[in-house]
């Protein structure tokens, strides 16, 4: 599936290893040289700041989505393309969703996996079927893969809908992996009710 848009979930904090920012960096820089739109959480701080800044930076578009109650303590970017202020947390990954087309996890806390969960989630159930993964930086999402397997294991996550989340270990490979992806599951309640 050819990608065009490419939403980025990332900390509002740098993290303490300095592998983090190098990699978002180099995740901007690549979106932006390859003339894809970053989308992300519009913040100015963090990883946010610093994925958006080198999208730009490389002449890619960039809209950022901040919800009004965030816009201080994130910092709202002002050197956008297009920053958009909405309602809420809910207006915020609703339209980050609308306007991608593939959804990458860098290092980030709990916002970070909250909205990747949901993103997940949403594909799961079957409204969209879009590529997601992870941005394994150094090893970052080990455990939580680790995790994830043992959900299968006992029962909770089909195996097909845990295939759903790519994970790559640069820019240029988790990108390749994402534009590859098949849609392998149906949706969580295809062909029944829901329990």
């Amino acid at each position: 599936m050819p990608l065009r848009s490419i939403c980025v979930f990332c900390g509002a904090s740098p993290g303490v290893n300095p592998l983090y920012r190098e990699t978002a960096e180099a995740l901007g820089r690549h979106i932006g040289e390859r003339g894809l739109r970053l989308v992300y959480g519009g913040g100015a701080v963090g990883l946010m700041g610093v994925v958006a800044d080198a999208a730009m930076a490389a002449g890619g578009e960039v809209i950022g989505i901040i919800p009004h109650s965030l816009e201080r303590s994130e910092i709202g970017h002002r050197g956008l393309t297009r920053l958009e202020v909405v309602d809420g947390m809910h207006a915020r990954k609703a339209r980050m969703a609308e306007l991608s087309d593939a959804f990458i996890a860098l290092p980030g806390g709990l916002g970070t996996l909250e909205e990747l969960f949901e993103v997940w989630t949403w594909g799961q159930l079957g409204y969209h079927a879009k590529p997601l993964g992870l941005l394994d930086v150094n090893g970052f999402y080990d455990k939580l893969s680790l995790f994830l397997d043992h959900l299968v294991d006992e029962g909770f996550v089909r195996a097909p809908h845990r295939e759903m989340l790519q994970r790559g270990a640069s820019p240029a490979e988790l990108l390749a992996n994402l534009e590859n992806w098949q849609p392998l599951a149906p949706a969580k309640w295809a062909g029944r009710q829901p329990d």
